[in-house]
């Protein structure tokens, strides 16, 4: 059995997971080289997997599947399985959202702007300073980072309105217009793509904190940022984008109240040990023929 890792790995760590695999070969795979191997861990290039006649399990380093949906998952022995990160990445994205909203609602990211600006403003900061406790939030996506994130507003008492895969327009437009806070962590479908347009967006409360942590193409980022601009929405989290890394020039790079992650939201010192156990464990089941972690349904996209 031979397995191509297509992510980097420190010397400790890819000692670790070649006595892992036991005696499964291991390729750390150079990005010029071909992914030909019956697994792979990682994520590489769309193009070089649908060549792999011989794949049949990938493990992705990623929860979003998006650049791999169009592929045909028919090999000639079967269909090969393909795994996510489902719920991996809850506490540290919840955490994220949970430190960019109270940023934006006390005024920290601003404060500290004004700091490196040498300005003290002082007295009037403080009537523009908002509260959490009590906000009204919309969670869009009831996914493990919404549901660890209404857990972490728990001691601050919001008011939480959540949606899943039982959304309706009519239902969410309502929410969005009453909302103080609005978090949005929905997987890229066609259902979802472009969703959150500049009439929605219009929608939604004056005054309200928008937090985009699931994937770049929901959004109008356009009519976002012109929102921001204008002062109808107070401020915005966004980790994710329709382009990564942001293109130079793009209106988020220079709009008021955004506080930009870089894709970052994610991370943790720890994270790629915790993508290994995560392999290893799905490939003691892979070998048992047992359920996989995080499979994903392609009919679904996610």
């Amino acid at each position: 059995m031979e397995i191509a890792v297509c992510l980097p790995l420190k010397e400790a760590q890819q000692v670790r997971l070649r006595r892992g695999v036991g005696d499964a070969t291991l390729r750390l795979r150079d990005p010029a080289d071909p992914c030909d191997a019956p697994i792979v861990f990682g994520n590489p290039e769309p193009e070089v997997i649908a060549a792999n006649a011989s794949l049949r399990w990938m493990q992705l380093e990623s929860v979003g599947f998006g650049e791999y949906a169009g592929l045909d998952w028919s090999r000639p022995g079967g269909n090969a399985q393909v795994t996510n990160l489902a719920g991996f990445f809850a506490d540290p994205v919840a955490e994220t959202a949970l430190a960019g909203i109270l940023a934006l609602m006390r005024g920290i990211d601003r404060l500290g702007t004004l700091r490196w600006a040498g300005d003290w403003v002082g007295d009037p900061v403080r009537a523009e300073l908002r509260l959490l406790t009590g906000a009204r939030v919309v969670l869009f996506g009831r996914g493990a980072i919404n549901g660890r994130l209404a857990e972490l507003l728990t001691p601050f008492r919001c008011k939480i309105t959540s949606f899943g895969r039982d959304w309706t327009e009519q239902a969410l437009d309502a929410a969005l217009a009453d909302a103080d806070i609005v978090v949005a962590t929905v997987p890229h479908t066609p259902q979802t793509a472009g969703l959150l347009d500049a009439p929605r967006i219009a929608r939604m409360a004056s005054g309200a904190v928008f937090c985009n942590l699931g994937r770049g193409s929901l959004v109008d980022e356009a009519a976002l940022a012109e929102a921001l601009t204008e002062g109808r929405l107070v401020g915005a989290v966004i980790d994710v984008t329709r382009d990564e890394p942001l293109p130079k020039g793009h209106a988020f790079w220079s709009t008021p109240n955004t506080i930009l992650t870089q894709h970052s939201g994610g991370g943790f010192a720890e994270e790629t040990d915790r993508k290994i156990d995560w392999f290893l464990d799905n490939l003691t089941r892979f070998r048992a023929g047992e359920p996989l972690r995080g499979l994903i349904d392609f009919a679904r996209g996610y």
